[in-house]
């Protein structure tokens, strides 16, 4: 199988699904801790409060349309086409379920947490503030190619350069939107402790069905694992 056991799973899972719950907590209890620790975290990623139109700005704006939810639907669509081509189906299933749980458990924090975006937010970033809904979906977006698709590269230097970039991207959409003042910090780390833990349960979830549904499933049946 692309993903294989892991005792540790569930120790990873435990860690990160926990330090998600405090920083939600401090977040709904208005910390002040918190607040100054995003103060601190978005003066040094958002130095642009007037969103004046310079390279950097131009630069954020285009990483942050890159990996936004509409744009994730789009990347996921291209990496199971080829998925199933290939004969990967049941990952490609997985991928599609992984996206989409990820993403419906994100719009439920938000509106459970119901944190207001910064002040300087533009005006078509609407909604509640904390998980960033860009981070979680690409996050996830980023995790399956990690996890599914560079594994299929032969090359061990190519699959090394292929994973930092991964983790590149996804530090760069939460950049972006700090630096446009979409979110405060500690919702894009909130967003990759979320998705980090889904994650784990995912991963358990393939690992115990995946067989079920290769052979339960006449259209996935000639499916690689």
């Amino acid at each position: 199988m692309l993903i294989g056991q892991d005792p540790n799973r569930w120790k990873r899972f435990m860690v990160s699904f926990v330090l998600f719950l405090i920083i939600a907590g401090m977040v709904m209890s208005n910390s002040m801790i918190l607040q100054v620790l995003d103060s601190v975290f978005q003066a040094l990623f958002g130095p642009n409060p007037n969103h004046t139109p310079n390279i950097t700005y131009h630069l954020m704006v285009v990483v942050a349309f890159l990996g936004s939810p509409k744009m994730d639907i789009v990347w996921m669509l291209i990496i199971t086409f080829f998925l199933w081509g290939f004969k990967y189906k049941v990952p490609a299933l997985w991928a599609w379920m992984t996206l989409i749980v990820g993403d419906l458990l994100s719009l439920i924090i938000k509106y459970v947490v119901k944190r207001d975006r910064p002040l300087q937010h533009l005006s078509h970033d609407k909604g509640y503030s904390f998980p960033s809904g860009h981070v979680v979906s690409f996050f996830l977006v980023a995790a399956v190619l990690f996890l599914i698709v560079v594994p299929l590269i032969k090359k061990a230097a190519v699959r090394v350069i292929c994973q930092l970039l991964l983790i590149l991207a996804v530090f760069l959409v939460a950049v972006s939107r700090i630096y446009l003042y979409a979110h405060y910090p500690f919702d894009t780390v909130g967003a990759m402790l979320l998705v980090y833990a889904w994650l784990q349960i995912s991963e358990t979830l393939y690992l115990t069905f995946a067989g079920d549904v290769k052979n339960r499933w006449k259209m996935t049946s000639n499916s690689k694992l």
